[in-house]
Parts: C-alpha cells; sequence; structure tokens
C-alpha cells in the first residue's frame, strides 16, 4: 500500500507535492484521481495524484484529506501529454492543470458557489448539505444571492470538510460555480446520449475531393501528419468528413479542432447530420456544468466517438484516439496567450497524436509557414486541392487607394466610391455582403482638436477605445472602463473628435448612407454569449441580415451561399504590426476573408482598400499566390534566423517599478548571456510597455531547432530563481512565451 502521493496543484508552481496517504485512504487511491489536500496555513485545493511511492521524504507531510473519485480522472496519456507541455512551453504543471479541466473538477478555497434558485430536490439534502444550502440563501427575499468562496462558506457553516459537499451539491445542480454563464443548461437524457446514431452516408466526393482523400491516406501510411493545403471552397471540409466515417468504421475517436468558437456552431450542424448523437461539441461558451457533463462522459464505458472542439478539446481523454482533424491549422486562435500554459494547441495535438499512435491531418487554404516548410522537407505529407468545389474560380480583388481616394475628396468616411458601388449592385441583386475591419469598438482614439490630448489607460501604457455602445472609453488590454469626457482634461477644450474607425463606427456611418440595408456587427462586443454569435450567423445564413460587418471572427472559414461581395476595409493596419509574421498574417487574413465571396453560383469580387497598394503582399493577395508569399517569407526568415529556422523564446520581465524592470532585465540578459552567448538578444521595451500597473521588458533567446527543450528549460529555471533572489528582484516576475 502507497503511503506518500506525489500531487499536482492547479498552481504555477514548478514541483509536484508530497503527502501523506492516510491508512483508509492506501486501498482506493490511484495515480489520476483527485484528492483534497491543505495547503498553506488555511487554505484547501483539489490535486491530481501524480505518483504514488513509499519513499519518505526529507521534511514533515501533512495527509490527504479526502479522495474524490473512484477511478481516474485524468488518464496516464493525459498526464504524458501535461508532462510535454509544461516541459516544452516552460510552465508549471499546475499551470496545465488549470487549463486541462473543467471548473466544476478542481474546486478550491477562492471558488465562488451560488445557489440555483431554479434547483428542485427529487430527495430530502443530507443535513450537512441543508446546512450549506441554507448558508448560501439571501438575507432577505427581495435581495439576490451574491454567492460566497468555499473558504467562507466553510467558516459559515463550521463544517471541517466542505469540499466533498459541495462537489455532491453541484452534482444535484443544487449551486453553481460562479465562473458559469448564465444560461440555462438542460443535460440530455442518459438513454439518448449513450445510443449509437447510425452512420448516414455523406455526399459524394467530387474526382478531386477523391483524389485528395486517397493521396492523404497514401501519405500516412509513411508518415503520421499530413498536411492538406487546398484552396478557399475547395470542399475540404467533405473530405473531413470522409475520413472520420473511416475512422469510426476502425473504431476509433476523432477530435476535430477548429480554432474559433464561432466555427463551431455552422460546423457542428452539418456535422450532426451525418454522427447523430455520436458527437460531442466542447468549448468555453458552453456552461461550466456542460463541460463536466462531457468530460464524464469521455471517461465513461459509452464516450462520444467524434469531439468538435476549440484549443482546450485536446485535453479530454480519450480511450481510443485514432485521427485528429486540425481545420484553419494557421490561425492564431490557436495559440494561448494568457495565462499560462502558453501553448500552441495545434502543436500540442500533433503530439497527442503521436502519443496516441494516431493519424493527423492539418488543413488550410493558407498554411502557416511552419506547416508548409515541415510538409516541404517531408517531415509531414503534403496533398494540395487547387480547385473550388463545383468548378467556381477564386475571386476577383480589386484594390483601392485610398490615399488617392481621399486626396480627391471621394471618400464617404471609410468608404471608397468602388466599395459603395459594389455594395449597391449587391443589394440590388439581393446578395449578401461581408465587410472586415480588424478593429472592435467604435473609434481606436478620442481627440482633443485644440491640444491634441488623447486618453490613455491609468493602468496600462495604451489610448482608451471608444464605445458608443457602451458610452464609455474601454481598455482592450486590461478592460477597465471609463466614462467618456465632455470636455478637454488638459485645456478644457470641448471639441473632442473620434479618430479612427472601430466596427462599430463602420456600423452607424454605412447604415446612414444605407438606411434601408439590415446589417449586423460581429466582434467580441455582440458575440459575449454563444446565443448572440448563432443567433447573427443564423441570421445572416437565413438572409434576414444583408451586410455582416466583422473583425478576423468573420475570415475563419464561415460558409455562406449568397455573399457575394467582400470589402477588405483598412488593410494598412495589418501590415504595419510590428512582428516578424506580419506580413504572413496579413496575407492570410486577407486570403481567408476574400474567400468568403463567391462560394456558391459564381465567383465572387473583393474589394481591398489600402494606401500601400504597391505592398508586395497585397499583390500575392490579388493573384492568391500563397507560394510566392511563402519563399519571399522564408527567405527572409532564414536570413535574420526566425521560425521555421529556429525556435524563437520570448522572455518577459514584469514589475511595478520601472527602474527595478529595467535593472532586472539587463541583469538577467547578462546572466543569459553568459549561458546561450549571442543567442540573447535584448533587452527591449516591448510597444505596450505597461499592462495592469506592471511594467515590461522582453528579451528574445534563438535557440537551434536540435536544442533539447529539457536542457534549456533546465538553464532557464537555474538562472531565473538566481536572480529573483537577489535583493530587490524577488517580488519581479519571469515568465517565457514558445514559437
Amino acid at each position: 500500500m502507497p503511503k506518500y502521493a506525489d500531487v499536482i496543484v492547479p498552481l504555477p508552481l514548478q514541483e509536484a507535492f508530497t503527502y501523506a496517504v492516510p491508512p483508509e485512504c492506501q486501498p482506493k487511491i490511484q495515480v489520476g484521481q483527485r484528492v483534497i489536500v491543505p495547503f498553506g496555513i488555511r487554505k484547501f485545493y483539489t490535486a491530481i495524484v501524480l505518483r504514488l511511492h513509499d519513499d519518505t521524504p526529507p521534511y514533515p507531510t501533512k495527509p490527504i484529506s479526502e479522495v474524490l473519485d473512484t477511478e481516474p480522472i485524468v488518464l496516464q496519456k493525459q498526464l504524458q501529454l501535461w508532462k510535454w507541455v509544461s516541459d516544452y512551453y516552460l510552465c508549471s504543471m499546475g499551470d496545465v492543470f488549470k487549463a486541462a479541466l473543467p471548473s466544476g473538477l478542481k474546486l478550491e478555497s477562492e471558488s465562488t458557489i451560488l445557489p440555483n434558485q431554479d434547483w428542485q430536490a427529487d430527495a430530502p439534502l443530507k443535513p450537512s448539505e441543508e446546512k450549506v444550502w441554507q448558508a448560501l440563501q439571501p438575507k432577505t427575499k427581495r435581495s439576490k444571492a451574491t454567492g460566497q468562496t468555499l473558504a467562507n462558506l466553510q467558516k459559515a457553516t463550521g463544517l471541517k470538510n466542505i469540499l466533498p459537499i459541495v462537489k455532491g451539491l453541484l452534482e444535484k445542480g443544487a449551486v453553481q460555480m460562479k465562473e458559469e454563464l448564465r444560461r440555462t443548461h438542460k443535460p440530455k437524457a442518459t438513454a439518448q446520449a449513450d445510443e449509437q446514431s447510425p452512420l448516414k452516408a455523406a455526399e459524394v466526393l467530387t474526382e478531386a475531393q477523391q483524389e485528395a482523400m486517397d493521396s492523404i491516406t497514401e501519405q500516412w501510411q509513411e508518415k503520421d501528419v499530413c498536411l492538406l493545403h487546398g484552396v478557399t471552397s475547395s470542399g475540404k471540409t467533405e473530405i473531413y468528413i470522409h475520413l472520420m466515417q473511416q475512422a469510426l468504421a476502425e473504431g476509433k475517436q476523432v477530435l476535430f479542432m477548429l480554432p474559433e468558437i464561432v466555427l463551431t456552431a455552422q460546423l457542428t450542424e452539418r456535422l450532426r447530420r451525418v454522427f447523430g448523437t455520436r458527437l460531442g461539441v466542447y468549448h468555453s461558451r458552453y456552461p461550466d456544468k456542460a463541460r463536466v457533463e462531457l468530460y464524464q462522459k469521455m471517461l465513461s464505458e459509452k464516450p462520444y466517438d467524434i469531439v468538435v472542439g476549440v484549443r482546450s478539446s485536446l485535453f479530454l481523454p480519450f480511450h481510443r484516439l485514432g485521427l485528429i482533424i486540425i481545420d484553419e491549422e494557421h490561425e492564431t486562435s490557436f495559440k494561448q496567450q494568457e495565462p499560462a500554459p502558453r501553448y500552441h494547441a495545434r502543436n500540442a495535438a500533433l503530439v497527442l497524436a503521436r502519443q496516441s499512435g494516431a493519424k493527423a491531418l492539418l488543413g488550410s487554404a493558407t498554411p502557416s509557414l511552419e506547416s508548409y516548410h515541415n510538409a516541404l522537407s517531408g517531415k509531414y505529407g503534403l496533398v494540395t486541392l487547387k480547385t473550388r468545389y463545383a468548378g467556381l474560380s477564386l475571386p476577383d480583388i480589386e484594390v483601392v487607394d485610398v490615399g488617392e481616394m481621399q486626396r480627391k475628396k471621394l471618400m464617404s468616411g471609410i468608404f471608397s466610391p468602388q466599395l459603395l458601388a459594389h455594395i449597391r449592385k449587391a443589394l440590388e441583386q439581393h446578395q449578401q455582403v461581408i465587410l472586415f475591419q480588424n478593429r472592435r469598438g467604435y473609434a481606436p482614439v478620442l481627440e482633443c482638436k485644440a491640444c491634441g490630448w488623447t486618453p490613455r489607460c491609468q493602468k496600462c501604457d495604451v489610448s482608451l477605445t471608444v464605445h458608443r455602445g457602451y458610452r464609455q472609453m474601454v481598455c482592450h488590454y486590461c478592460g477597465t472602463a471609463y466614462d467618456i469626457p465632455s470636455a478637454c482634461p488638459n485645456c478644457e477644450g470641448r471639441d473632442l473628435s473620434s479618430r479612427g474607425y472601430g466596427t462599430e463606427r463602420i456600423e452607424e456611418q454605412l447604415q446612414a448612407l444605407l438606411p434601408k440595408a439590415r446589417i449586423a456587427r460581429m466582434d467580441l462586443d455582440t458575440t459575449r454569449s454563444r446565443q448572440n454569435y448563432e443567433q447573427i450567423l443564423h441570421d445572416f445564413e437565413e438572409g434576414r441580415t444583408d451586410i455582416l460587418i466583422g473583425t478576423q471572427m468573420v475570415t475563419k472559414g464561415l460558409d455562406f451561399d449568397r455573399v457575394s461581395l467582400v470589402g477588405i476595409l483598412s488593410a494598412d493596419s495589418m501590415l504595419a504590426q510590428p512582428d516578424f509574421r506580419s506580413y504572413e498574417r496579413a496575407f492570410q487574413l486577407m486570403e481567408q476573408v476574400a474567400g468568403r465571396a463567391g462560394r456558391k453560383g459564381s465567383a465572387g469580387h473583393v474589394v481591398l482598400q489600402t494606401r500601400d497598394a504597391g505592398n508586395g503582399i497585397v499583390g500575392m493577395v490579388v493573384r492568391h499566390d500563397y507560394e510566392g508569399m511563402y519563399a519571399e517569407q522564408t527567405e527572409e526568415r532564414e536570413l535574420f534566423r526566425y521560425p521555421p529556422f529556429c525556435r524563437v523564446i520570448f522572455i518577459y520581465l514584469k514589475h511595478r517599478d520601472e527602474k527595478v524592470v529595467e535593472s532586472l532585465s539587463t541583469d538577467f540578459a547578462s546572466l543569459l548571456r553568459q549561458v546561450f552567448g549571442e543567442r540573447v538578444l535584448g533587452p527591449d521595451t516591448p510597444p505596450v510597455s505597461r499592462v495592469q500597473m506592471m511594467h515590461i521588458r522582453k528579451l528574445i533567446l534563438k535557440m537551434e531547432l536540435s536544442a533539447p527543450m529539457s536542457a534549456v528549460r533546465e538553464r532557464l529555471n537555474t538562472l531565473q530563481e538566481q536572480i529573483l533572489n537577489m535583493p530587490g528582484y524577488r517580488s519581479a516576475q519571469i515568465y517565457y512565451d514558445i514559437d
């Protein structure tokens, strides 16, 4: 019987923690189970058992409070993936734990619990459960329950071990976590969820699609990963469906990964027609209770055969995973930015496929340079599909020089006369229009015309974006909102004007120009909930909307029959980003949004507005020349040593005192150069150098692809510990962003 357990707690701490296993827990404890552990003086957490052993540690150990599960909820294969993510992306296993499990499976003392007032009991509650239920009720009938943390709830009830009690109430639906979205979730009846729907026949593949599918299957004989480079509207999804049917016929499970929640609504409907109840959907816009149910179903004897999901779906438990499809594999949304783990879901999914003995398919009309490079060098298989479905041509792209139009005073706000003419023509012919502007809000800047003052966030080093709908100015970095001033606080002038265009302002101006047009906007502000974005897409699909204005959400693989025109309102903002990937991403965004035009019946037309009409990337978009863009960008990347020819590690240093972070970055750079030499660049001040009151500096470490990340991690951890133990630096933060 094991006497000790090494456990992972959901905290950004590098090592696992050892606890004593009480005699009553020894017969039932297993690796991968959840246990309750005390941590510090008054806190407790749900932890995951990583290792069981009899090695007595050289320090006193606290006992595990309770084992929560009868069977492991994290499989051995999942723990292997957690370990790889932790090692490669230079973060802790606790960071991965927090990202990998739904909130309802990782209660902690800081979790806030609310009573579910719609809940009706099927049977009397236990005395301890009743005590918790009553403690959560509002003090008066007219007031609303605000919720309590588990730590406060334990204090209020006097119950010593409250976590398993709350776990039981969560499972009954009597309480809910505050993290849940306010959406009524009705779990499917067990019989309905467990029955295996018969597979329905998919459409017959065209000759080009069949050739592509046969080629993919052939490539998989020698390579585990294949890249499908298929132009927009070439019918990649139909190939995916046939490959999924093939995997299911072999008794295997499929993970279908998408970069954006907004894509799941349209695609899921299409997949359900073929796969029925054998399909599960997993993403963050679903209530936590629904995600917990899906997670538990995947552990059951009758799991979903296919899961459609975004980044976090790769952390689900799969017993017989045989195929991973990663659609729109080039998308930046696959990269987690904040908080840690800052992993790339595409790359982690390929590791999951390798660990599971599964095949992987990457699909895109504009592959990432890294994936295309791996395919051309023979690391991946490569299949191309260069014809659009039903023989349609790629859309014509008309470039409009906005600078020239403004000099001639022909612009109507942000709209060129060419674009407006095409919009009117499309509406007359009962066609639909998509307008793309990669900036939400009303205007990026408010400016005093008298003195030039612009409002900036008090916590971050950025200007505030005006949101007319909220009647506020909002910081897009920390989320802080400010009232719009009636007068300039600098000179007291009252001539304050909005500068620049966000999607909200474009919608307002277009409605004034075309009062009869039915216009909708699709950005982060209008798609806060799952119902919002589903309704916007449904209305557009059903023809109840004429013009859809959106941010990069509208570029991602959406398929509409009646879209004949796409307008790219400002290509320059994409081309001017201070990032070595900016030209690649600008090409991908413009080519992808252009591909929304003319998907059924006609080729479609695109109007691309820019002040830099002579830019080479603009010409490549017009010619749909992906290979030309790849050749130019890889030549430049190889010259200056950027991916795919090396591994880039961004090192961020943060502190509340700017002088401290300046000194820290210089000292840490010096330490790093003693180990890594000329591979270290910086320190540098990033374009946004203060976020949420923390000043930021940045270092870059360029490592050879052959360098083992485990050795790099070990050296970085040693140097980080060394620098943070120096006087004055103990409260600083250092973290890493890989690739």
